[in-house]
């Protein structure tokens, strides 16, 4: 059954701030603690609360926001990429501070309470300045002039907290790792990669971050590609997306059972495909994970109601019921990216899902009642990850148009 999801302002407390949300609660328990501290990321709420403590006014408060939002991002990538003090022994590649630190400092606004006053609407506004600057999402930048590709790569937070609260997502490691980098395509070119994260949140992509992050960029750039963490021991190029959300809960615990909300409903398509090189990806040697050109969609065939496995994708007429990517939020963000591509015209555009493999601990660390936040597979794992896709990414920049021809479609 769907659970109703609405965009409203949280409900207000007695002091006239607002409640913790379902992530923020989660900072509390010992994993996040400690991986805050290990990396160095602990003093960053203080401060910030220092900084909302000492404004004077909103416009002063909203400075506040976004110098420290847009500096956890930079600082995040920073240490992602071997810039600067580590600040403590947890390995840079890793994304989880990021995360945690974002929570943090979002709670610590919404405890925020001035003496001049805020309503609920200008408290939300700075929340919304606060994720996107903090993502990367407002910081999107590419050189000017001509001879350099241009690649726009997007990943996720972590998610499944409750089932581990340790975890870490390595699309969101491979953002911070790529933000801001150049590399050789497989054709020699040199090209410019920028990225930015996305939540694990049905509502913030009912109320359209996708869209709002990457229209103003898809028309200059010569290839996107949206990554997520999808099966153990493997890639998968995602052939065709869906436009159904199957309900798993989110990362505030929120499930959502319908068709994929967006903008004009009456022209919106029941599948989109990629237009990934996905022959020549799939055909390439990137890395130690197997890569598989995923052809499968689960559909509910034109006129019926049960729904069927299609190893070869949709039929003709056919209602989604999940893309290759399934039907949670990975498969909507290709869906909601590769739609934009279609809508603003843009045909020639290399652009689709990666999915990488399941970041897992090693076997020693596996139970999370016992185990520790991190150790060297589990680092091993990420990082091998992380170059896969940056391989994958060169290979998929070079002028090569998609096949028609699988390489290989693996088991679902």
């Amino acid at each position: 059954m769907a659970v109703s999801l609405t965009l409203a302002t949280p409900p207000a407390t007695a002091a006239g701030t607002t409640a913790a949300s379902v992530e923020e609660a989660r900072l509390d328990r010992a994993a996040p603690q400690e991986i805050l501290r290990r990396s160095g990321f602990d003093s960053l709420a203080p401060e910030f609360a220092g900084a909302l403590a000492g404004a004077d006014s909103f416009d002063e408060a909203e400075r506040a926001v976004v110098r420290y939002g847009s500096g956890l991002w930079r600082r995040a990538v920073d240490r992602a990429q071997g810039r600067g003090n580590a600040g403590g022994d947890l390995s840079r590649d890793d994304d989880r501070p990021l995360y945690w630190s974002r929570l943090a400092l979002t709670r610590e606004l919404r405890d925020w309470n001035p003496d001049f006053g805020i309503t609920a609407q200008a408290r939300t506004r700075l929340l919304d300045r606060l994720e996107r600057s903090s993502r990367g999402q407002d910081s999107i930048r590419y050189p000017a002039g001509k001879g350099v590709k241009r690649i726009l790569l997007t990943g996720f937070d972590p998610f499944t907290l409750d089932r581990d609260v340790r975890i870490s997502n390595p699309s969101g490691a491979t953002a911070l790792a790529l933000d801001g980098t150049w590399l050789r395509t497989a054709d020699g070119s040199l090209a410019r990669v920028e990225t930015a994260v996305f939540p694990v949140r049905w509502a913030d992509f009912a109320d359209g971050t996708v869209e709002r992050t990457l229209r103003p960029h898809l028309p200059k750039v010569d290839l996107f590609t949206t990554v997520s963490q999808g099966r153990p021991g493997r890639f998968d190029i995602e052939r065709t997306n869906g436009a159904w959300r199957g309900g798993f809960p989110d990362n505030e615990n929120l499930s959502r059972t319908e068709t994929v909300p967006v903008a004009d409903p009456a022209t919106q398509p029941q599948w989109t495909s990629t237009s990934l090189p996905y022959a020549a990806i799939t055909a390439a040697s990137t890395g130690r994970f197997p890569v598989y050109d995923n052809t499968s969609v689960t559909e509910l065939p034109a006129g019926a109601d049960t729904p069927v496995v299609r190893p070869d994708g949709p039929t003709p007429g056919s209602v989604a019921r999940a893309g290759g990517g399934g039907n949670y939020l990975s498969n909507e963000i290709a869906y909601r990216a590769t739609l934009l591509r279609d809508r603003l015209g843009l045909t020639r555009l290399p652009g689709g899902h990666v999915h990488t493999p399941v970041l897992q601990f090693g076997a020693g660390n596996a139970d999370p009642a016992t185990g520790g936040v991190t150790d060297p597979e589990f680092v091993r794992n990420r990082l091998d990850i992380i170059a896969q896709v940056r391989a994958i990414v060169a290979v998929a920049a070079a002028p090569r148009s998609p096949s028609r021809t699988p390489r290989r479609s693996g088991p679902q």
